[in-house]
């Protein structure tokens, strides 16, 4: 009998759970109230500033083997820069040495630096660097990965 007490009260308690951060019926998750029939999803969206006017310049695709030791593994990387619309053309100039630097860095790395935890986001964080350094910290507002494969 204990068990089945338990089993119900541990149900009810998942269920109210659920309704009070599903609905927050107390406001205490810092709902937007102010805006009737408007979820706080949909304000939050409203709330983001626009990017402005950006362009974006596509680098073409890299494939690279990622040396003896990987087995014949390859990574397949693709990439677009954010830029200022004012930039959009001065940065499609020099993409081939955007891609010569993306291609030397990613040449360097060790199989093993792909699989680690974050490792994407600490590459994108290294690649953006030296992409800035190539273009000018002003010409390129943001590295967006579109394709990193590695098989």
């Amino acid at each position: 009998m204990p068990l089945i007490i338990g089993a119900v009260l541990a149900v009810l308690g998942g269920a109210g759970g659920f309704f009070v951060v599903q609905k927050d019926p107390l406001g205490l998750f810092g709902a937007d109230k102010g805006h009737a029939g408007e979820s706080a999803k949909d304000s939050a969206y409203q709330d983001l500033t626009p990017l402005g006017d950006v362009g974006f310049v596509e680098v073409p695709p890299i494939v690279i083997g990622l040396g003896p030791a990987s087995d014949g593994r390859t990574l397949r990387f693709r990439a677009s820069l954010e830029v200022p619309a004012a930039h959009t053309a001065s940065v499609s100039a020099i993409v081939p040495r955007v891609q010569d630097v993306l291609n030397s860095y990613l040449r360097a790395l060790e199989p093993a630096e792909f699989e680690a935890p974050g490792a994407l986001i600490q590459l994108r964080s290294q690649l953006l660097r030296r992409v800035k350094l190539v273009a000018g910290d002003d010409h390129v507002r943001d590295l967006l990965v579109l394709e990193f494969i590695v098989n």
